[in-house]
C-alpha cells in the first residue's frame, strides 16, 4: 500500500470530548483497507457497541469498494478521518506504524495497531511512551491470541514445559514487507509469552528466503528462563495450510488446532490401583478471533473514557503495548539469529 497522506503535528492530548461520555458506542475508523484492513471493516460494521464512521486509504478506488460493501464512508485524508473518530484501527505497512501510531495517540485517539507493533524496538518504545503520555489505549493486532482454543489453553493457568508449533501457509503476495517471522511466527511467539511470561534465555534459529527476498521459512528453538523449551516452525511457502500447537504440561498433553478451534488432550490420573492415561479434551465455544479482538478493543476504549455502556465486570481484554513489544523483541532476536546463520 502506498503511504498515507502525512498529517500535521498533533495537538497536546486532551480528555475525550464530553459528548463521548454520553454515547454508548465509540466512533471508530480504519486506516488502510488492504487484506487485513478490509476484515476489520467487515467486523466493525456489524459489531454491537461500535460505530464505524469511515475508512481511509490512499488508493481511493479500493477504499470506495470496501466502504460500499459494508455501508460506511470514505474520507479524503488521514487527517479528516482522525478528526472524526475516538479510536482508530491502523492497518498500514509496518514501517508506518511508529509514525502514524504516535501521531494518532497524540491526537487523543485509542489505537489498535496491526501486528507487528512496529518495525523496531525503538519505534515500539515511542508508541508505548505516546500511549502512556496520552492516557490512551494502545492495542496490538495479535488476532490469534483471541482464538477460543488459545483462550481455553490459557485458562488452565499452568505454564508448559515444552511447546511445539507449526504455522504453514500457502504463498501470497501480501505482507512481503516483513519476513515470515514477523508475518506469521510472531503470532505464536506472543502466545508462548502469554503461556509463560519468563524471559528468553537462548535462541537457536535457521531460515531461508524461497520465493521472496526475505526469509520465507524459519525454525527456532527457544529456551525460556523458566526452563520451558519451544520449537516453532513458520512457512509461507507451504502446499497446505497448517496451524497447530502441541504443549506438554506436568502430567498433561494438549494438541491445539487453530483452524478447527479444537483442543484434544490426555492427562495422567492417579488411582488407588495405579496410574492411567485418560482423555482430557477441553470444551470451548467457537467464535471469530478478530471479532473478539475488536470487541475487546472497543470495550477497553470505552472503559478508558468512562463511557456509558462500557463493559462491566472483568476488564476488556486486549494484547497491550508491552505484550506486543515482548513478542516483537523475541521475533527480532529470531530474525537476527537467522541472519547470523546465513552469514556463517
Amino acid at each position: 500500500m502506498s503511504e498515507p497522506t502525512a498529517m500535521p503535528p498533533a495537538p497536546e492530548a486532551a480528555p475525550l470530548p464530553p459528548t463521548w461520555l454520553m454515547r454508548t458506542a465509540p466512533r471508530l475508523g480504519v486506516m488502510g483497507v488492504g487484506a487485513m484492513g478490509r476484515n476489520h471493516v467487515r467486523v466493525l460494521a456489524a459489531l454491537p457497541g461500535a460505530e464505524l464512521v469511515g475508512v481511509y486509504d490512499p488508493r481511493r478506488e479500493v477504499a470506495e469498494a470496501v466502504a460500499a460493501e459494508h455501508g460506511t464512508r470514505v474520507f479524503a485524508s488521514a487527517e479528516g478521518l482522525a478528526a472524526a473518530v475516538d479510536a482508530m484501527v491502523l492497518a498500514v505497512p509496518t514501517v508506518l506504524h511508529g509514525e502514524l501510531g504516535c501521531d494518532l495517540l497524540g491526537r487523543g485517539l485509542h489505537v489498535l495497531v496491526e501486528k507487528p507493533l512496529a518495525a523496531s524496538l525503538e519505534e515500539a518504545d515511542r508508541l508505548l511512551a505516546a500511549s502512556a503520555a496520552a492516557g490512551r489505549v494502545l492495542a496490538v493486532g495479535h488476532t490469534e491470541f483471541f482464538n477460543p482454543a488459545v483462550q481455553a489453553l490459557l485458562a488452565l493457568g499452568v505454564p508448559p514445559r515444552f511447546v511445539e508449533v507449526q504455522r504453514l501457509a500457502v504463498f501470497t503476495a501480501r505482507s512481503l514487507d516483513v519476513d515470515v517471522v514477523l508475518d506469521l511466527m510472531i503470532h505464536d511467539l506472543q502466545i508462548l509469552h502469554a503461556l509463560d511470561g519468563a524471559p528468553v534465555r537462548e535462541v537457536r534459529a535457521t531460515g531461508i528466503p524461497v520465493l521472496s527476498p526475505r526469509t520465507d521459512i524459519a525454525n527456532v528453538r527457544l529456551e525460556l528462563a523458566s526452563g520451558c523449551v519451544a520449537n516453532l516452525t513458520a512457512s509461507r511457502v507451504s502446499a497446505e495450510r497448517v496451524r497447530k500447537l502441541r504443549t506438554f504440561l506436568p502430567s498433561r498433553y494438549y494438541s491445539l488446532d487453530y483452524v478447527a478451534q479444537e483442543i484434544h488432550g490426555y492427562r495422567l490420573e492417579e488411582l488407588p490401583t495405579g496410574r492411567r492415561i485418560v482423555p482430557d479434551n477441553l470444551e470451548l465455544t467457537r467464535d471469530e478471533p478478530l471479532r473478539r479482538e475488536l470487541a475487546g478493543f472497543v470495550g477497553a476504549a470505552g472503559e478508558a473514557a468512562g463511557a456509558v455502556g462500557a463493559a462491566g465486570g472483568a476488564p476488556a481484554q486486549v494484547v497491550d503495548g508491552p505484550a506486543g513489544r515482548q513478542a516483537l523483541a523475541t521475533a527480532l532476536a529470531v530474525a537476527a539469529a537467522i541472519e547470523e546463520g546465513l552469514r556463517r
